[in-house]
């Protein structure tokens, strides 16, 4: 019986001291579990602080392209340093044109800071292009757009070409109808 006692106490011991290193394993991993779930709220706010960041570096490029412009709607000598639209315009015509860059411009800041949705710009863009200065610009402009193939200007540039051929080829006077709002993605 003596055999017996020392065998189950050592049999004791070996399952007290295995079931202390499982304690100690689920105590590693429990403190790991904490530490890379600090690690992943980190990992958020730094993602949400670079997406605050990048919104006010599009801000404040808005800001100074407006500023920009503004003093060549001023001064005709500064406009004709700033674009070319590869045909002779008055100087009122390159104001409007360049009005016009402003408020596309501003449409497009509005819709990659977020304040806009896919649609929205659309719907947006749809009433800005009815106005005869700025579909003027738009097409002085044509050749300016081509080398922006493959960026996100681009795709929304060809968005609003297509947008124009179907309110060219519409035949109806309801211009706020025409055309279909792209879903976003």
């Amino acid at each position: 019986m003596g055999t017996k006692s020392v065998g189950l106490r050592r049999l004791h011991a070996a399952t007290a001291a295995g079931l202390g290193m499982v304690a100690g394993v689920i105590a590693a991993v429990a403190a790991q579990r904490g530490t890379l779930d600090a690690i992943n709220r980190r990992l958020e706010r730094l993602e949400e602080q670079a997406g605050n960041q990048q919104r006010a570096n599009l801000a404040m490029q808005q800001r100074q392209h407006w500023e920009l412009l503004s003093k060549a709607i001023d001064d005709p000598e500064l406009a004709e340093v700033l674009v070319h639209y590869g045909v002779p315009v008055s100087d009122q015509r390159r104001r409007q044109y360049l009005f016009a860059n402003a408020l596309y411009t501003n449409l497009l800041c509005y819709y990659r800071i977020g304040n806009l949705t896919l649609d929205e710009f659309f719907m947006h863009a749809r009433g800005m292009f009815q106005n005869p200065h700025v579909r003027g610009y738009w097409e002085a402009t044509r050749n300016h757009r081509a080398s922006l193939k493959g960026t996100e200007e681009g795709e929304l540039s060809e968005l609003i070409d297509d947008l124009l051929e179907q309110l060219d080829d519409a035949d109806s006077d309801e211009w706020w109808v025409v055309g279909t709002p792209p879903t976003d993605t």
